[in-house]
């Protein structure tokens, strides 16, 4: 499980993203399922309304076998919207391929 509260506390702000793809590509490496939790669409499922940040945070979502979003008010509209965000990034995952820093 990849959950950025829990991450940044252990290494850092700045060191975040790449810590989450490095794991993202070790689990990969070693078939090992990933489950994708940031808080992904925390504002919406309260609010309604994602931030920049938490659609960011869902298109990251892709390359994870799991997405799972926290429970609110507005979880269905939520769960539609990350199933958009997931299905539009996955067209464009195949263009990419990321290599693992030495």
């Amino acid at each position: 499980m990849i959950a950025r509260g829990d991450l940044a506390i252990e290494c850092g702000y700045e060191r975040l993203a790449e810590l989450q793809e490095e794991i993202l590509w070790l689990a990969e490496a070693a078939h090992i399922p990933v489950i994708w939790a940031t808080q992904v669409l925390e504002n919406m499922t309260k609010t309604g309304k994602p931030t920049c940040a938490e659609i960011t945070d869902a298109a990251m979502g892709e390359r994870a076998e799991c997405v799972m979003l926290n429970k609110g008010e507005h979880i269905i509209k939520a769960i539609e919207m990350l199933d958009n965000v997931l299905q539009h990034m996955q067209a464009h995952q195949h263009k990419k391929s990321a290599l693992l820093r030495w």
